[in-house]
């Protein structure tokens, strides 16, 4: 429970999930435009991060990953 909680609080740089996705910095924006890939939460003007739960749901299943079926972070 206590894991559930900290990952879905945990955020995630952009460096960090290129790191755990092996994904370019590109790649990463391409799929966010065609929904397969979690969108980027705003952290400040220009600052973004990703929340730890989405990371891991795309990590489940990156082929087929789609952001409308992805399951919402607790």
């Amino acid at each position: 429970m206590a894991d559930q909680l900290n990952n879905a609080l945990t955020i995630l740089r952009r460096k960090q999930v290129e790191q755990e996705t092996g994904l370019s910095r590109s790649t990463i924006y391409a799929r966010i435009k065609l929904g397969t890939f979690p969108a980027p939460i705003q952290l400040g003007p220009r600052c973004v991060g990703w929340r730890r739960c989405a990371i891991d749901d795309f990590l489940a299943n990156p082929a087929g990953y789609r952001v409308a079926e992805a399951s919402a972070c607790a």
